[in-house]
């Protein structure tokens, strides 16, 4: 059974950051902001996906984190979203 993630991290090197990225979207996460992605993942897709996180970052500087967000943290989310007069 699918359960949702919260996936955000701050990577200095571009290509390593790019990359960890584009790995997030293979696996159907949704970019939420420019270094924060969150979706559904199978307990197969999640182990799948870190590995590839880990080998992509390699010896870079990188902190990521995964949540996981069960369905009492997920129903008590908040957004705010406005678009404004830029």
């Amino acid at each position: 059974m699918p359960m949702r993630y919260l996936l955000i991290y701050d990577i200095v090197h571009d290509g390593t950051r790019t990359k960890v990225a584009d790995a997030c979207l293979d696996y159907g996460l949704e970019r939420i902001q420019f270094s924060a992605f969150m979706g559904e993942l199978s307990r197969v897709h999640l182990q799948e996906l870190w590995v590839k996180i880990q080998r992509r970052v390699g010896k870079h500087t990188a902190k990521v984190y995964l949540y996981p967000l069960d369905e009492k943290s997920w129903q008590g989310r908040h957004l705010l979203e406005r678009v404004g007069e830029e």
